[in-house]
């Protein structure tokens, strides 16, 4: 096991470990979670050995073979192949040994080397690593191709395959998923549950670390706190203790007051004054409970979408690619207000193409695409962070984007993008990978969009980013558009899947866990492809539709099922939505309420309230204390019945 006790850590004037210790059990397989800037990379460096605690100690891993995910790699002419292979440095050596004393015709030495491999196992590890390569999405014939030849997302996908190739008994992998379609995403959880060493994992992806972690360790506050189980394991644990310490605040306060006004009454009275003075001491030693509160520093909506269209914007029969050579054939696509579509396919099936086609940014070769009148979108890809200016400010970017709008107002909605004082008017240019993804996701609310296309948004964003983000598109009442690798987004977003895949694009009838399946199924096969044709089960394909069953728009029969399909969806998602508008307003009223009371609770702790010649003010604060409290659990009531409308209409 690995000990980690009383570690002190400062970088710079900032403390990121404070007395913090941990132990790390053989075989565990632990995802470290925290806010960015907590020491997440630190506690890695610790873990590698370069970098020393400042004080306290590490223990038990002097003897452990690591193995780590480097973020950068050294692009040079070796093969892809090779490349992986050396993380097994024995075998590698062998190899490359064999094959020079083989050029050089030292057959006795080729001999002995051979020997070496058979004795240490090493014969298999060229197949090993070709099976890492497939694995994560490298096709046969890019094995050979030079390490140099790859782009920056495929590099660092050979430094994870390196690192799983790497005989270890600690692994630590850091953000491994952040260039990885689902395809690959699925076999990696695969693999790493059969690891057999210990797991250290950093992760912004919660579908992944619920699938492949049995305990999640916190930083926060200088310290490590350990949790049973995986991501939602954690958030419902520390839901429990947010819960334990608000009543035990609020239990405290309720004491403090009590002693507060007794002191006040009694303190000057010879017959009470020993009991006030013994409050007064109980006071002085009740220890202060932080009041629990939700401390993500992000929170933003998106507008009401205003005027609107129906449909908003549609793809007919349409041929989709580069030139004259279509990616994507007879792509019948149409958005509705409230349109809530995902787009599942490997890399390079072609989601990112139909986006670009539906946002008008890639002419069509065949077909026709029809914008609503009043169609206003937001589209949102990784190349959005190369053109911010760098030079400019969140603030300049935005008002590039709306002139008229008020400084304060601008300042306010950065706020709930966590772009505060200095950071919301200074240069981007030193800003990270994800303070600028979560810039020019800001700059795409701020447009006020109908229609949302987003193109895997998740990218560089934390988990509590991430999780605002989920809470914001559910609110949304536009059309949306979703690319992500992230399922759990997927999952919470959505209500249809679209396959693109061989050139088309079909209703995938069943849900994610289903497609989960049929990737695994697709890997584990022969040919690399499960169901007809490598499409999966339950797949509706309009292209295979008989064609002498068109109806009078030139749709086919399965074609006019899926239009009714989607009218039916329409009209359901229609009748939904007062309900769920009654259900957001009483939200937004039960949110007023609290802070209003909140505010007349706090006037009422003022004790000079309490005297004599303010007993009128006194009495309407109480009132109006109570009315509020009424009001509250009247609207509490309310919520739970427009809640069960919702469920019950939803069935």
């Amino acid at each position: 096991m690995i000990i980690l006790e009383n570690i002190e850590l400062r970088r710079g004037s900032k403390a990121l470990f404070t007395d913090a210790s941990v132990t790390l059990q053989p075989g565990q397989k632990i995802a470290l979670i925290g806010a960015n800037g907590c020491g997440k990379s630190s506690f890695f460096a610790m873990l590698l050995g370069s970098l020393a605690a400042d004080a306290g100690s590490i223990r038990g891993i002097e003897s452990m073979r690591l193995a780590h995910m480097a973020q950068e790699v050294i692009a040079g002419n070796e093969s892809a192949c090779d490349y992986v292979l050396a993380g097994d440095s024995v075998a590698s050596n062998l190899i490359i040994r064999a094959r020079e004393a083989e050029a050089a015709e030292d057959f006795e030495t080729a001999a002995t080397l051979h020997q070496q491999l058979e004795e240490t196992g090493s014969y298999s590890a060229p197949r090993r690593a070709e099976q890492l390569l497939a694995g994560l999405g490298f096709q046969p014939q890019q094995s050979a191709a030079p390490v140099a030849s790859f782009s920056g997302g495929w590099r660092i996908r050979l430094n994870l395959a390196r690192a799983l190739m790497t005989p270890s008994d600690l692994l630590l992998l850091d953000e491994p998923t952040n260039h990885l379609d689902m395809d690959a995403t699925v076999w990696l959880e695969d693999w790493l549950k059969r690891y057999p060493g210990t797991l250290v994992l950093i992760s912004h992806d919660r579908d992944f670390i619920d699938a492949t972690c049995e305990r999640t360790l916190r930083i926060a506050g200088g310290q490590l706190h350990s949790y049973r189980g995986g991501y939602s394991d954690y958030e419902r644990q520390r839901a429990e203790q947010l819960s334990q310490q608000q009543a035990s605040f609020e239990k405290q306060q309720r004491r403090v007051a009590e002693i507060q006004d007794f002191v006040r009454r009694f303190r000057y009275k010879a017959t009470k004054a020993r009991q006030a003075q013994s409050r007064l001491k109980e006071l002085e030693r009740m220890e202060t409970l932080a009041p629990a509160h939700v401390d993500s520093p992000f929170s933003f909506s998106f507008p009401e979408p205003g005027a609107t269209s129906d449909p908003l914007l549609s793809l007919d029969r349409a041929a989709v690619g580069y030139g004259e050579n279509p990616v994507l054939e007879k792509v019948a696509v149409t958005l509705r207000p409230g349109d809530r579509i995902g787009l599942l396919g490997r890399n390079g099936a072609g989601k990112s193409t139909l986006l670009k086609a539906l946002i008008g940014r890639l002419p069509l070769i065949d077909g026709e695409r029809i914008t609503g009148k009043h169609l206003r979108l937001g589209y949102f890809d990784q190349q959005q962070l190369d053109v911010l200016d760098l030079e400019a400010s969140p603030a300049l970017h935005l008002q590039r984007l709306r002139p008229e709008a008020r400084e304060q107002e601008l300042l306010n909605f950065l706020g709930g993008f966590d772009f505060r004082g200095d950071m919301a008017a200074s240069a981007i240019a030193p800003f990270s990978g994800g303070e600028k993804a979560r810039l020019a996701l800001a700059m795409v609310v701020w447009e006020n969009p109908n229609v949302l296309i987003l193109d895997e948004p998740t990218n560089h964003l934390d988990l509590e980013m991430r999780h605002a983000l989920e809470v914001a598109l559910n609110q949304f009442e536009g059309a949306l558009v979703l690319v992500s690798h992230d399922r759990h987004l997927l999952r919470n977003s959505v209500e249809q899947l679209l396959l693109v895949h061989d050139g088309a694009v079909t209703a995938f009838e069943e849900d994610l866990n289903h497609y989960e399946k049929w990737l695994v199924s697709r890997q584990s096969s022969p040919n690399g492809s499960a169901g007809k044709n490598g499409t999966p089960p339950s797949t509706h394909n309009d292209s295979e539709s008989d064609s002498s069953a068109q109806d009078s728009h030139g749709g086919s029969a399965s074609g006019a099922s899926k239009k009714n399909q989607r009218q039916d969806a329409a009209a359901r998602r229609a009748q939904l939505a007062p309900l769920r508008k009654a259900l957001a307003k009483t939200e937004r009223d039960m949110e007023n309420a609290q802070t209003e009371l909140a505010k007349l609770e706090e006037q009422l702790n003022d004790n000079g309230l309490y005297e004599a010649d303010r007993k009128e003010e006194l009495s309407a604060l109480l009132q109006s204390q109570g009315q509020t409290r009424q009001r509250l659990e009247a609207l509490e009531e309310q919520w739970l019945a427009d809640q069960e409308a919702l469920e019950a209409a939803a069935e």
